[in-house]
């Protein structure tokens, strides 16, 4: 069990000024304070946002090898790089804010600069110091390349509404800075403040209001050169978020489970069949009665308005049964899903399926608490036939049969040590709700939700390849 929100004290920090950017920005001296000056890549902690599961540690690896290489060419000093996964045995590292006061312990007496880069964030070294000897390192500063909401979106809570494109937050894809001062004062704050929501959504734009403090921090400087597409003075660009790990899994690897019932047979299952089941090898949909006109599959367990723990808990019992087929994968999918299953495929052969593989949206639940890690059920739950297998032999059940199926995968694993893998290509609601200009639509995997748009025209906008081979 979780404790409530805990009340903050009076922080003395209230009354902090939004802080301005140096009028002269492009000159690295700061003659005006030189022994407080920034001084070069010794006092760079860069944070890489490793993920436990084997695929990610050793692109994360790879990605430090990498940074020092090129730091050990330059010879003006060697910055600190971390796995983000190896900071702690707790897995709720990954949401940031509850890393920074140990961070801050171990690195804050020597740091100027922390910098948090994506596994498949490319940094160029020069760039990057040329970037922060703009910035008096006496200052709080928060760097990023600035996306925003074009409308109010439902993953952000709807906040600034009434203006969406007035609030910046950091591509992760780009990485994103903090100055030493400002990292301190968020971890002294995180100590005996928890954040607003219990729960972790969208991670930069929910640590960029942290930041803000309801005007109380600096909002987030844009800084052209983080860049996602390169050019010449990028100090960082993104590689991708689908890497080529060769071929395809095979269709007959992958097992489609989607969850519908009565109501939908006529709304829902259509739209599914029009666009993405022919890209299927196995499918079968899981409905509350038979119908041979889909035809679905009656589990025996009673529909339920929310939740549908238990209508999950028996696709994972008839998964590993004899009257499945014996796939290394599972999808488990609502009716409502949109998906690409070419490019899920082409994800999957980067993974192990002998290892216990949760993956999907990763959302967080109390992570400032001591929480727990979840794959939220809208966008795709993908399961490797060793995690269903290790989830059932453990006893973990739904406590009800409208339990929130994703939050309880997400708790059992937990216990089991499993960890939860993250890929920002699937997504929890529709294409609108989020920045346009944001890395990871470009080669989606999913998108949820059919209300109030056109899904047979956002699967073939978002989704559909244009030229899908005919893939065994």
């Amino acid at each position: 069990m979780f404790h409530g929100e805990v009340s903050p004290n009076e922080n003395p920090c209230n009354s902090l000024q939004v802080l301005k950017r140096p009028e002269h920005p492009e000159n690295p001296q700061h003659p005006e304070q030189p022994e407080h000056g920034f001084k070069g890549l010794e006092e760079v902690v860069i944070v890489i946002q490793s993920q436990r599961n084997s695929f990610h540690a050793r692109r994360g690896h790879q990605r430090k090898v990498e940074i020092l290489q090129q730091a050990a060419e330059l010879q003006q000093g060697l910055p600190v790089v971390l796995l983000l996964h190896e900071l702690s045995d707790y897995e709720g590292d990954w949401s940031i804010l509850p890393a920074l006061p140990h961070l801050l312990a171990v690195y804050g007496a020597s740091a100027s600069w922390f910098l948090f880069a994506e596994e498949g964030t490319v940094v160029t070294l020069p760039a990057l110091l040329k970037v922060l000897f703009r910035f008096p390192v006496q200052e709080e500063w928060f760097l990023g390349k600035r996306l925003h909401d074009n409308k109010a979106s439902i993953i952000h809570h709807y906040t600034f509404s009434e203006d969406p494109g007035s609030f910046g937050y950091p591509d992760p894809a780009a990485g994103w800075a903090l100055s030493a001062p400002l990292c301190k004062r968020l971890a002294e704050r995180i100590l005996y403040e928890n954040p607003k929501s219990d729960f972790t959504i969208d991670l930069t734009h929910e640590i960029a209001l942290y930041v803000w403090e309801e005007g109380n921090g600096p909002k987030l400087t844009s800084v052209p050169e983080f860049c996602t597409k390169p050019r010449d003075d990028c100090a960082t660009t993104f590689t991708t978020y689908l890497p080529d790990c060769g071929d395809p899994v095979p269709k007959s690897s992958l097992f489609v489970a989607v969850k519908t019932c009565e109501k939908f047979h006529s709304t829902r299952v259509p739209v599914v069949k029009s666009t993405w089941e022919k890209d299927a090898g196995i499918l079968e949909y899981y409905s509350d009665v038979a119908d041979a006109s889909i035809p679905t599959v009656n589990l025996g367990v009673p529909n339920t308005e929310r939740g549908h723990c238990g209508k999950t808990w028996a696709i994972l019992q008839r998964f590993l049964s004899e009257t499945a087929s014996k796939a290394d994968w599972l999808l488990i999918v609502d009716d409502d899903t949109l998906i690409s299953l070419p490019r899920l495929r082409r994800l999957l052969r980067c993974y192990e399926p002998k290892e216990a593989v949760s993956l999907g949206e990763r959302y967080g639940y109390g992570l400032v608490q001591r929480g727990y890690s979840y794959v939220t059920g809208g966008g795709g739950m993908v399961l490797s036939r060793a995690a269903v297998a290790r989830l059932l032999s453990s006893g973990c059940s739904c406590y009800s049969h409208d339990a929130p199926d994703d939050m309880v995968l997400g708790r059992c694993f937990a216990s089991l040590g499993v960890p939860v893998t993250h890929s920002p290509l699937f997504h929890q609601a529709q294409p609108d709700d989020y920045s346009e200009a944001q890395t990871s639509l470009l080669q989606a995997i999913s998108f949820h939700k059919h209300w109030n748009i056109d899904p047979v025209t956002v699967y073939a906008k978002w989704l559909r390849d244009a030229a899908q081979r005919d893939e065994l």
